[in-house]
């Protein structure tokens, strides 16, 4: 166990630990700020829980041999892909969503685990092929799974996490090193669907947070109020911040979805600048780890495996941030490792523990 323990990514996991200690640090003021709808302290005390049970998971898959997660691909994506259906049939509806199926208080997004079922799903195609990637086919082969389960993330719907499961995709793409010339095609036609979607499938509301994010003040009061408080938030701050517990836009409930969606909103007015660059920092250590181990992996299916996770954290730190700053429209999208829910911790919290696996694995 200790000769094991001496070729963890020691870096990564102190990264990790951070993050989850700022969590809990924001969330425990947060969740005492009398919110109507919400029982004194639960997202704190509940997030501890999901720390706990993310901890133990990483360490689990840290110590299982990735390598035999190709065995169970097929049979955990159909798993997933049934979960997202299920979602549809009975989901429970959460600000006009069914994205979560569940008994009593418990409940499980299940489009989050997915995301990872994807990547080990992917991992496997591409690694099986990685002499042939050159061939457009793989392009469309790979593309089935993916878009039948994009399909029904986008009948919730959910936006958001549509789209990070195709950013999941494209990043196989470029990791397996396809043909630029296939991939550049690619691009123009998807930009060409992207044109038709927003002229015929978006409902209003989601075509005005779009809209949002060039003009928030033209519905400060309706589509433009989540992102007009959240830079509000950002922007008092200072350098230092006011204090953990002492911000006025998130204890005074200006702040919508403080403990999710807009929780770095949260850390950059309480913590300030310093603050919010600690937790930039932080990601950033975390995703480097994650390419570092990806690029020093010996087997493509480690080297895939990896490089999808750095791209899943990747992408959602990316999202997250830029809508509370007001660059990117609000999609609902969490903020890796800090914001409130056990379905998005525990998923990314397997994710470094399959990197840790393969870490381990490569130095032995």
């Amino acid at each position: 166990m200790i000769k094991s323990l001496s070729k963890f990514d020691w870096i990564l996991f102190s990264a990790l630990i951070l993050l989850l200690g700022l969590s809990l640090a924001v969330l425990f003021p947060i969740s005492y700020s009398g919110e109507k709808d919400t029982p004194d302290g639960s997202h704190f005390f509940r997030q501890t829980i999901f720390a706990a049970l993310g901890l133990i998971i990483f360490f689990v898959l840290a110590f299982f041999d990735y390598r035999s997660l190709k065995n169970y691909s097929t049979v955990l994506y159909f798993l997933g892909f049934f979960l997202l259906l299920s979602v549809l049939l009975f989901g429970k509806v959460i600000r006009g969503t069914s994205g979560w199926i569940g008994i009593s208080e418990i409940h499980l997004q299940p489009v989050e685990p997915f995301k990872i079922v994807a990547a080990i799903l992917l991992a496997k195609y591409f690694s099986l092929h990685s002499r042939s990637i050159k061939d457009y086919r793989h392009i469309f082969v790979s593309l089935v799974p993916v878009a039948l389960s994009i399909f029904l993330v986008i009948k919730q719907p959910d936006f958001g996490s549509a789209f990070v499961i195709f950013f999941l995709w494209i990043s196989f793409l470029v990791i397996s090193g396809i043909n630029k010339k296939h991939l550049l095609v690619l691009l123009l036609v998807l930009s060409v669907v992207a044109l038709l979607g927003w002229n015929f499938f978006l409902e209003g509301y989601q075509k005005d947070r779009v809209a949002t994010l060039f003009d928030p003040s033209a519905d400060p009061l309706g589509a433009g109020y989540n992102v007009l408080q959240s830079t509000v938030a950002v922007g008092s701050g200072g350098f230092w911040g006011k204090g953990l517990g002492h911000g006025s836009q998130s204890q005074l409930n200006f702040l919508p979805e403080k403990h999710t969606d807009f929780i770095f909103a949260v850390v950059a007015e309480e913590l300030g600048f310093g603050g919010a660059v600690f937790v930039i920092a932080l990601i950033a250590v975390i995703v480097f780890r994650l390419v570092k181990i990806a690029l020093n992996s010996r087997d493509n299916f480690g080297k895939l495996l990896v490089g999808g996770s750095a791209s899943l954290i990747f992408v959602h730190a990316l999202i997250n941030i830029g809508m509370n700053i007001g660059v990117v429209p609000v999609t609902g999208i969490p903020l890796p490792f800090l914001s409130y829910g056990g379905s998005s911790l525990i998923t990314l919290m397997a994710a470094a523990g399959m990197a840790e696996s393969v870490y381990r694995v490569n130095r032995n």
